[in-house]
């Protein structure tokens, strides 16, 4: 089983920064991807980045060169830093870990309970 905890959200005013952390831990075999999501009230939940085991980091357009994931986080961890902030971006932010376990040595997405982000003046 993994286990993944998310941290970092909160309110923060348009134009600010935020970092959420993502820590997996557990009977690890592997992890291939660690993914964030986010879910904004009344929406679907939509895919926001993310980071291959090989460090392949990927983001959707409405957060191209706000947000970045940094190549050198501690092991099963994983950050997103927000920068310029937009109320638009106020949701819900799970993560995502794609991985292999010594119980189950397939691949697997596991969850995380989400961290609220709250973008308003």
């Amino acid at each position: 089983q993994v286990h993944v905890v998310e941290s970092g959200g909160g309110l923060v005013q348009p134009g600010g920064s935020l970092r959420l952390s993502c820590v997996a831990s557990g009977s690890i075999s592997r992890i291939y991807e660690m993914r964030w999501y986010r879910q904004a009230p009344g929406k679907q939940r939509e895919l926001v980045a993310s980071i291959t085991s090989g460090g392949t980091t990927n983001y959707t357009d409405s957060v191209k060169d706000r947000f970045d994931i940094p190549n050198d986080s501690a092991e099963n961890t994983v950050y997103l830093r927000m920068n310029s902030l937009k109320p638009e971006d106020t949701a819900v932010y799970y993560c995502n870990v794609r991985a292999s376990t010594t119980l189950w040595p397939y691949r697997h997405d596991y969850w995380g309970q989400g961290t609220q982000v709250t973008v308003s003046s």
